[in-house]
């Protein structure tokens, strides 16, 4: 699949999306854009907003399967993965999959497990597989991880250790719908007979994967690539920050540039696209400071800081097909 192509898959979904779901264009894309970048996505927000609404919406319309794990305190690894058990009618160990095994995966509430049953998916996100009692069993393709958690102020959370933080290409928030979207949501309810909207399936399997290799087409000039270089080596450096962006971070801010490029059907990238997801992409690889936290500075504010010293290149030299 080319780029304008991908370009207007994503834009089926995101019309999809909105006629189910109240929330900002932004928020939609940034989890298309984690998609597109072959990455996986965290939505942190209060319960109630609409987050897992969302995930089940988005393999819906997308065509995949769709798995759903609610993460407690009593999770077990074994639980998400899936466990050797016993067959009595055969006399083997036969493997049983866990929920893990489908195309999209919803963590609800990953932080409510302790980090034993996090780390489960750590593999699972950087490799595509786990490992069961020593064997390794491949994950359907294409696989993408969705997690939703509360906002880890509140009570009976376990917050997500920097290492898995790190794992999660795009982190971002649905919020509350303003007054005339809180409305419209009671119009749309008042409408149907269900509590939930339905969802058209728009995709499949083979034009997903196909939107996911779109990306790797999409052109970048060595000055975007100094630019984003300097992006993240510049949190690294920044007072208020203890541990800034990781080489990791860097190489899913240079995927999710592309994958913001391909969303408007463009074939290279700008630096709009680097600004555009630098703060989803970003904020939460960042480990601020202690006298940062009790002056409560936000990672965005951080981010925001070092795009404005950053020099921009030119639009002019951003598209290597006509650059001088």
């Amino acid at each position: 699949m080319d780029v304008p192509d991908a370009s207007a898959a994503c834009t089926d979904v995101l019309d999809t999306l909105r006629a189910a779901i109240i929330a900002e264009d932004a928020f939609f894309e940034d989890i298309l854009i984690g998609l597109l970048s072959r990455g996986h996505v965290l939505i942190e927000d209060v319960p109630g907003t609409g987050k897992t609404l969302t995930a089940r919406s988005m393999a819906t319309a997308l065509g995949l399967s769709f798995s759903r794990v609610q993460f407690t305190p009593d999770l077990l690894p074994s639980d998400v993965t899936g466990t050797t058990v016993y067959d009595e009618g055969t006399g083997e160990f036969e493997f049983s999959e866990g929920p893990i095994f489908a195309n999209v995966v919803l963590a609800d509430e990953i932080n409510r497990a302790p980090p034993k049953t996090q780390a489960a998916l750590l593999e699972a996100m950087e490799e595509e597989q786990v490992t069961v009692d020593g064997t390794t069993y491949e994950l359907p393709e294409p696989f993408f991880l969705i997690a939703t958690q509360n906002p880890v102020e509140q009570a009976g959370n376990f917050p997500l250790p920097e290492a898995q933080l790190d794992r999660f290409a795009v982190k971002t928030a649905m919020g509350y719908p303003d007054l005339d979207g809180e409305v419209e949501l009671l119009r749309r309810r008042a409408g149907r007979a269900e509590q939930d909207p339905s969802v058209e399936t728009v995709l499949d399997e083979t034009r997903v994967l196909g939107a996911r290799e779109a990306p790797e087409s999409v052109r970048v000039h060595d000055d975007i690539l100094e630019y984003i270089a300097a992006v993240t080596r510049a949190t690294r450096q920044d007072r208020r920050v203890e541990v800034g962006v990781s080489p990791r971070g860097t190489q899913r801010l240079f995927e999710a540039s592309r994958a913001s490029a391909t969303l408007t059907g463009r074939e290279f990238v700008t630096p709009d696209d680097v600004k555009r997801v630098a703060t989803p992409v970003l904020a939460h690889r960042l480990v601020l400071t202690p006298d940062a936290k009790v002056d409560d500075v936000a990672k965005a504010d951080v981010l925001r800081a070092v795009l404005d010293r950053i020099e921009v290149p030119t639009v002019r030299d951003a598209d290597p097909g006509t650059a001088e």
